[in-house]
C-alpha cells in the first residue's frame, strides 16, 4: 500500500496530525502498535489548558529542592537507580527554569497555547464529540491564604502578559460551586478560558473515527521497522509513503536515535485511579489540590485521581507510591468511595529540558518530520500541533512561528 505520508503514533498528537493532513487532501496512514488513544493519551487529567502559557518548570528554591532531594514530596518522587541517567537532563531542565529563561520560553510557548481551545473545539465539532467537552474551566483549591495569595499574584501576571482570564473564589463561593469539597479549604482560582473532557481516550477515538471518515487509514504496525525512504511494517504488510512523521510521545527517541538523532527526551511517569463518589456526592469540574500536588476530576468512569511526577526509567515496573500517599488526603478533601480499577494506571509524559515540544522537519533526512515532547500538555496541544505540522508540510502559512520548536535547537 502506498500513501502520501504516514504518522507513527496514535495518541492525541499523532491522531491530530493525521486529521489535519488528511483534510488537506493527502492520503494518510496512522500507524501504532495499539488502537488510537491507548497509551499516554488515555490517562491524563483531561485538561485543555489555555492558562498553561508557562510550562512546568523545575523548582529552584532551596527548600523545595531539599524536599525533593529527600524524596519526601507528594508531587515529585524519583527512583534512585535512574538518577545517573537522568541527572544530565535534570541539570539542563534546572538551567532553563531560571526566571528570565522561563519567561522567554513562555513567549514562544504561548503562541501554541493561545490556539489550544479553539483548535480542539473545531475538531470536536467536526468529529461530533461535543458530549465529551466541558467548558467553564477548572479549579486550583487552597488550604492556606498564603498559598492562595501567591498563586493569585501569578494568575494576575499571566493575565497581564497573555490575557489569561481567571476568577478568584473565597471559601463561601467555593462551597457554593463545589459543596462536597472539604470546608477547611480557604478558596480557589478558576481558569475560566480552559476546557476539560470527560474521557480523553474517547476523544482520541472520536478524532480517529473522523480521520477514517475523511478517508484515512488506521493500521496496527511496528514503528521500529521504519526505513528510509519511507516504509514501515504493519499487519497489512509493509507500506510506503513519500514522507513520515514521528509522533510517538515518550517512545519517539527509539526511532529518532536509530536514525542518528540524539534528542534529550525523558519520560515523566504518572499514575491514575478511578473511584466511585459516596452516595449523593458529586464533583462538577477538575480540582487541583495545590499544596499536595494531585488532581481529581469527574470522568465517564468515575472520579479520576491523578498523581504528580515520578522520575524513573521509562519502562521500569510501576511503583505507585505517590498514589498510595495521596489517596488518604484526597479522601479527606472529597468523599471518594471504592476504587473502580483493578490496579493503578501508569503513563509517561515525553519531556524536553527546555519544556517545549519538538515540532518540525528532521534536518538530516528528507521528508521526515518530528512532533513529540509535549510533556504535560499533549492533550492540550495535540490539535494545534497537527495544524502546524500540516501547514508546514503543505507549504501554507503556519498559524504560529515554528522556529522555537525546531529539531536542531538541541
Amino acid at each position: 500500500m502506498k500513501f502520501d505520508t504516514f504518522v507513527l503514533g496514535g495518541g492525541m498528537v499523532g491522531v491530530s496530525i493525521a486529521v489535519h493532513l488528511q483534510k488537506r487532501g493527502l492520503s494518510v496512514a496512522l500507524v501504532d502498535r495499539k488502537p488510537p488513544g491507548n497509551e499516554t493519551s488515555l490517562g491524563n487529567a483531561g485538561l485543555i489548558q489555555r492558562e498553561g502559557v508557562y510550562p512546568y518548570a523545575f523548582p529552584r528554591g532551596f527548600g523545595m529542592l531539599l524536599r525533593y532531594a529527600l524524596n519526601r514530596s507528594l508531587d515529585v518522587r524519583y527512583h534512585l537507580s535512574a538518577m545517573p541517567k537522568l541527572a544530565p537532563f535534570l541539570c539542563r531542565y534546572w538551567y532553563h527554569s531560571e526566571a528570565s529563561r522561563h519567561a522567554a520560553i513562555a513567549r514562544s510557548y504561548s503562541t501554541l497555547i493561545e490556539h489550544c481551545v479553539s483548535e480542539h473545539r473545531a475538531l470536536v465539532e467536526a468529529a461530533g464529540a461535543g458530549a465529551l467537552l466541558r467548558a467553564g474551566g477548572w479549579l486550583k483549591v487552597f488550604r492556606t491564604a498564603r498559598k492562595q495569595d501567591a498563586e493569585t499574584r501569578e494568575a494576575e501576571r499571566w493575565n497581564a502578559e497573555y490575557g489569561v482570564p481567571f476568577e478568584s473564589l473565597d471559601a463561601a463561593r467555593l462551597r457554593q460551586d463545589e459543596p462536597f469539597l472539604h470546608h477547611s479549604l480557604v478558596g480557589a482560582l478558576r481558569y475560566t478560558a480552559s476546557d476539560s473532557v470527560s474521557d480523553p481516550h474517547a476523544l482520541v477515538m472520536a478524532y480517529a473515527r473522523h480521520f477514517e471518515q475523511l478517508g484515512g487509514r488506521v493500521l496496527i504496525g511496528d514503528a521500529t521497522t521504519l526505513e528510509p525512504h519511507w516504509t514501515v511494517r504493519t499487519q497489512h504488510g509493509r507500506i510506503e509513503a513519500r514522507s513520515a512523521i514521528v509522533a510517538m510521545g515518550p517512545w519517539s527517541d527509539t526511532i529518532s536515535s536509530a536514525l542518528g538523532y540524539r534528542l534529550p527526551l525523558v519520560a515523566k511517569r504518572g499514575y491514575h485511579m478511578h473511584y466511585a463518589a459516596k452516595a449523593g456526592a458529586r464533583l462538577n469540574q477538575p480540582v487541583l489540590d495545590v499544596e499536595n500536588g494531585y488532581l481529581i476530576t469527574p470522568m465517564a468512569r468515575g472520579i479520576r485521581l491523578t498523581t504528580g511526577v515520578e522520575l524513573g526509567h521509562r519502562d521500569s515496573a510501576a511503583t505507585p507510591v505517590q498514589l498510595e500517599s495521596i489517596e488518604p488526603i484526597a479522601r479527606q478533601m472529597f468523599p471518594l468511595a471504592l476504587r473502580l480499577d483493578d490496579k493503578p494506571w501508569l503513563g509517561r509524559r515525553p519531556c524536553t529540558p527546555d519544556m517545549m515540544p519538538i515540532i518540525g522537519p528532521a534536518p538530516r533526512h528528507k521528508d521526515l518530520w518530528f512532533a513529540f515532547g509535549h510533556a504535560h500538555h499533549g492533550l492540550t496541544l495535540g490539535p494545534i500541533t497537527g495544524r502546524l505540522i500540516a501547514e508546514m508540510m503543505t507549504g501554507t502559512q503556519p498559524v504560529a512561528d515554528p522556529y522555537p520548536f525546531r529539531v536542531d535547537r538541541f
